[in-house]
């Protein structure tokens, strides 16, 4: 039987129960300005509208990503938080302090931190920058610049300066600007890069144009001699963009457990969810960068069950692509649940999260993906039987379809 892509305005068995009810079967995404498409002025107030409640967006997560309930339900809270506020602003209705809720995403790789930060983003309409903290390093010294997340965020709202104010950017692999202990050298990727951060996070000016673009300077002097500086803002304003980060924080578990008490006979998942300010600074964050972070959710590790729902019930489950690339040979490729579950079992064993799927199945279907394009074979199920002994089960495919050619 092939698998059907979930309905998920019938209910979604991992949706946030009473939470959910009530919402529309189709949720529209709210939109700052016609995707794609550059504005030359400011919005006006009819070009931004934000109408999504937090139960709307979890909903939305619940159709691509499995599990994590807490961290669909605090992101949501934020997201709807921040961009009402967005909002009120354009409308001139916002209250005069605000802080802005940056959210800091802990959990191990794989389990879908991004696919959640970027399904959320393609929901609401902004434009979404993703990145890695290792390329970046302390202005002055070789490595990326982290005004460039900023830029980055303009060239994916097409130029338009006012649209990239209101994006996402998130920025992933924080835990390895931790410095923990004191360093003989110059530290030029950690503590100077949390400190770059720090005013991008909160309400700081970018240029449009790096300092060390010569030739977007000269353009834009040019431009400017030209009479067309000001159709274009010099500067970029990060007042109003969330930053989301994330880590694996690989061993804070150990920092917690100390801070609760050596003999704490808790799970890793049950203590990473109790990680505190005192345990991120230990770790070798800053506390003037942690305090940028107020919204802090703990993601946790996936297991066999968690992997198969992944496969079986995501409507970006994984089998979907295989499906795609047998039919496209002519070839109907049917999963059997059974076969589902020993791919779930055998990733699971990888300790990668989602990202085990990939590497088992394209261990299980490598020789198929190679041979079955040239036979005659139309049609195969994947099953327990095939995911245990692939090459066993590929030759008796082969084998089947040759003795009922001489058949005929």
């Amino acid at each position: 039987m092939k698998i059907a892509t979930p309905n998920i305005s019938s209910g979604h068995p991992d949706a946030l129960g009473p939470i959910a009810a009530g919402v529309p079967k189709k949720i529209r995404p709210a939109r700052l300005s016609k995707p794609g498409v550059a504005e030359s002025a400011a919005p006006s107030k009819a070009e931004f509208s934000f109408n999504l409640k937090p139960a709307d967006i979890a909903k939305h997560l619940n159709r691509f990503v499995i599990g994590q309930r807490e961290a669909k339900k605090v992101l949501s809270v934020a997201l709807c938080d921040h961009f009402q506020h967005v909002r009120l602003t354009i409308e001139g209705q916002a209250a005069p302090f605000y802080q802005k809720q940056n959210v800091l995403l802990l959990g191990p790789t794989g389990v879908g931190k991004t696919h959640l930060i970027r399904s959320a983003a393609e929901l609401i309409g902004v434009p979404f920058v993703k990145a890695d903290a290792t390329k970046f390093s302390e202005t002055g010294y070789v490595g990326g610049d982290v005004d460039d997340l900023v830029r980055d965020l303009l060239r994916r709202a097409n130029g338009d300066v006012k649209k990239a104010e209101h994006g996402i950017i998130y920025l992933d692999e924080v835990d390895k600007l931790a410095t923990r202990g004191e360093s003989s050298g110059r530290d030029v990727s950690g503590r100077g890069v949390q400190t770059n951060l720090l005013k991008l996070m909160e309400d700081g000016d970018v240029p449009v144009v790096s300092p060390n673009d010569m030739t977007g300077q000269l353009q834009s002097a040019m431009s400017a001699m030209r009479g067309g500086g000001g159709a274009q803002p010099e500067t970029i304003n990060t007042r109003h963009i969330l930053f989301i980060v994330s880590g694996a924080f690989s061993g804070i578990d150990e920092i917690v457990r100390h801070r609760l008490g050596a003999n704490s006979k808790q799970a890793t998942d049950q203590l990473i969810a109790q990680t505190s300010t005192a345990d991120l600074i230990t770790y070798g964050l800053e506390p003037e960068f942690i305090g940028r972070l107020p919204v802090r959710v703990a993601c946790h590790g996936l297991d066999a069950d968690d992997l198969f729902n992944v496969l079986r019930k995501s409507e970006s489950s994984l089998i979907h692509q295989y499906e795609r690339a047998f039919a496209a040979y002519g070839i109907q490729c049917e999963f059997k649940d059974d076969g589902l579950r020993r791919l779930a079992e055998l990733a699971a064993d990888e300790k990668t999260g989602a990202r085990g799927l990939m590497t088992i199945c394209e261990r299980v279907f490598r020789d198929f993906k190679f041979q079955l394009p040239s036979s005659r074979v139309k049609k195969f199920a994947v099953t327990d039987k095939l995911v245990a002994s692939p090459a066993t089960e590929l030759r008796r495919l082969l084998g089947a379809v040759k003795s009922h050619g001489k058949s005929q």
